[in-house]
């Protein structure tokens, strides 16, 4: 009897804790904002600059759902986070989410009571040395002293790896990225391991960056995307979709430029999704012109993609896997319809 009360109990909990979780559209659309967690600083996925000005394409998939909810790209309050902080400040409800290059796992999923809304980056663990400590593969790196962000997956994928292939190393962990890379111009560590794609930010913003080189070895998935609270599948569906607008305007060839055109004379896929046609802003919830107003303002997933890590970035970073699914890559969007 006590563990079917106690079994009760839990119930009766999680059902008041979806309920007080459910309702962040209404949320807000009455605060006028969408309150985002990002990266306390990292070039290329979210970053502030001297005049207060955050970008990056993290920042970006923020814009998407101001975009979308507002009709204002810009009615964003950022709240920068460590690795260690952003479960929890999204757990409270101090974020309606995060966009904070954050990796896709089961257990985030499914023991966090987050929900993952998609992949804006495909991605994976790499390492970044000295050129001078003379190595030129991973596995030349047995009993180094390796910088790593606390609260990562990366340290377990660290942990994997050298234990799989009978290597020694000294953990010095940190919990910024900024620490990190600090750490590592300083000489506490001989490497620095993290997502590549954080390697090659880290890496401009060394005093000397040709000094440093990237191994080519990559050891682990890192699909990083958006998160929000499990329990509210209207919000949930509002960062879903709005992640799935950019990366579907870029393949319905639908740019910033062309949104205002298209919508009145394109095909039936892009007056579609740019609400000439169609009832999915209703069923979102949203205004018809939601998935107008995020290309419009924000841009599809390539301009998203090529200002901030891209062609048109200092990080000069090739599509990849994060090219279209039918130019080479694996980015790919549910049909908009």
């Amino acid at each position: 009897m006590l563990k079917q009360v106690t079994m009760a109990a839990t119930g009766l909990v999680l059902g008041l804790s979806m309920t007080a979780q459910a309702g962040t559209l209404e949320d807000v659309q009455k605060r006028g904002s969408v309150s985002c967690g990002v990266s306390t600083g990292l070039a290329g996925f979210s970053q502030k600059d001297e005049k207060g000005k955050w970008s990056g394409i993290d920042v970006d998939v923020c814009r998407a759902v101001a975009a979308a909810v507002l009709g204002d790209a810009d009615k964003v309050q950022y709240k920068p986070l460590t690795a260690k902080e952003r479960f929890t400040a999204l757990q409270s409800g101090e974020v309606d989410m995060l966009s904070r290059n954050t990796t896709w796992t089961l257990t985030r999923d499914v023991s966090l009571g987050l929900n993952f809304a998609g992949v804006n980056y495909y991605d994976g663990q790499g390492f970044m040395v000295s050129k001078s400590l003379g190595v030129s593969s991973v596995n030349d790196l047995d009993g180094a002293a390796v910088c790593i962000q606390a609260g990562t997956t990366t340290e377990l994928n660290l942990a994997d790896y050298f234990r799989a292939h009978g290597m020694k190393y000294t953990a010095i962990t940190f919990d910024t990225s900024d620490q990190t890379r600090s750490g590592f111009e300083s000489g506490r560590c001989d490497v620095l391991t993290s997502d590549q794609s954080q390697l090659y930010a880290l890496r401009i913003g060394l005093k000397k960056p040709s000094s440093a080189m990237v191994l080519p070895e990559v050891i682990s998935k890192e699909p990083l995307g958006p998160v929000v609270r499990q329990g509210d599948d209207a919000w949930f569906n509002v960062v879903k979709w709005s992640l799935a607008a950019l990366i579907e305007a870029e393949f319905l060839n639908v740019t910033s430029s062309t949104a205002s055109k298209l919508a009145k004379s394109g095909t039936p896929e892009q007056q579609r999704l740019l609400g000439n046609t169609g009832d999915a802003g209703s069923k979102l919830g949203l205004d018809a012109k939601w998935a107008y107003n995020i290309v419009s303002q924000v841009g599809n997933y390539s301009e998203v993609f090529e200002r901030n890590v891209g062609s048109g970035s200092p990080l000069k970073i090739a599509r990849g896997l994060n090219a279209q699914w039918n130019k080479g890559g694996i980015m790919y969007s549910n049909p908009i319809r």
